[in-house]
């Protein structure tokens, strides 16, 4: 699983200020506390006295046995004062770890990762982050979910050229995704092509898509084929660091995210570098198993026309088409 930079950056921060935030409460309580019964400072000055006295048994050059009487007594002294200071915060009213510095996450100690992955405190973070920087780019808002989703915006009328009317087409679809995004990233499908004209849905359906496979715990990157091919482009002939760096950061995130969700393919001028970045991306995530959704305007003929035949025979072999048809929802003000 492979959060882009931002998004983990964000959530990063986010998990270093809950630390500080649980720091300062606690030495709030501390002070407290010893204003109200100054005992407690004592013992405590005591225990870290303890703590202190073995860590020297420990480094001092000589061999000292863990059930010696050295170790013994200094543990008696501990275990005494332990049982003091929970008494004393039990008469007023705190259990004995209430002073302790302990963290919210015991798997990872507030450190977000655990035996050298993602803890899941981390991943739910990076998931809420994701999300955020989603419904930017998305325009998502809470009526973009499955359960939702309005079908009777879709005409029940007949389509030319087609079996089905466009509203029995879009519940076919949405029940497809659904069960896309549910069962994500298990789903025998891994890879989609939403095709068809504008105004039909085909970003709302994206946005149900990326909302369900986010809040389960996946990486997600959104965006459109235009920006997709202006970050390799940088990063193929940027001469300042800094921007070659962001563009090298972006080419990452677009190959190694859980789902790529890339729209409006066939808006970009058809260039031999657009030609060779779309291969790249699409062959490079077949190849490492990972999900992708194409979203265009164009139908796999005019794909076919339009990209190489390499390219062409990977999305029409390896990508589940689902079509969308009917009228301009926006233009008739249904959406």
């Amino acid at each position: 699983m492979s959060y882009e930079p931002t998004v983990m950056r964000r959530a990063m921060a986010r998990l270093e200020r809950r630390r500080d935030q649980r720091e300062r409460r606690r030495l709030d309580l501390e002070r407290a506390l010893y204003a109200k019964q100054p005992r407690l400072r004592v013992l405590d000055a005591e225990l870290h006295g303890c703590m202190a006295d073995l860590a020297r048994l420990a480094t001092g050059g000589v061999p000292v046995a863990a059930d010696g009487p050295e170790i013994a007594a200094i543990r008696a002294r501990s275990e005494a004062l332990q049982a003091e200071r929970a008494r004393l915060l039990a008469k007023l009213g705190y259990d004995p770890d209430a002073l302790d510095d302990s963290p919210a996450c015991p798997r990872c100690g507030d450190t977000g990762w655990a035996d050298g992955q993602l803890c899941a405190c981390l991943r739910e973070l990076c998931a809420q982050e994701q999300l955020r920087a989603l419904t930017a780019l998305l325009n998502l808002t809470d009526e973009q979910d499955f359960d939702r989703l309005r079908l009777d915006v879709y005409s029940d009328a007949p389509w030319q050229g087609q079996a089905r009317s466009p509203r029995e087409n879009m519940r076919r679809i949405t029940d497809f995704c659904r069960g896309y995004a549910r069962q994500f990233p298990d789903h025998p499908v891994k890879n989609l092509l939403f095709s068809g004209g504008t105004g039909l849905g085909k970003t709302f359906l994206s946005g149900c898509i990326a909302r369900e496979v986010s809040r389960r715990g996946y990486s997600v990157v959104y965006d459109t084929a235009i920006s997709l091919f202006a970050a390799f482009e940088t990063r193929r002939f940027a001469k300042d660091a800094g921007e070659g760096k962001q563009a090298r950061d972006d080419a990452r995130r677009y190959l190694a995210c859980d789902l790529l969700i890339l729209d409006d393919l066939g808006s970009e001028l058809t260039t031999p570098l657009a030609q060779t970045t779309l291969y790249e991306v699409v062959n490079g995530r077949l190849q490492s198993g990972r999900h992708t959704i194409i979203s265009t305007n164009l139908s796999m003929d005019h794909i076919a026309q339009r990209y190489t035949p390499q390219l062409t025979s990977r999305i029409g072999g390896l990508y589940r088409e689902l079509t969308f048809y009917g009228g301009d929802l926006r233009t008739s003000g249904r959406l």
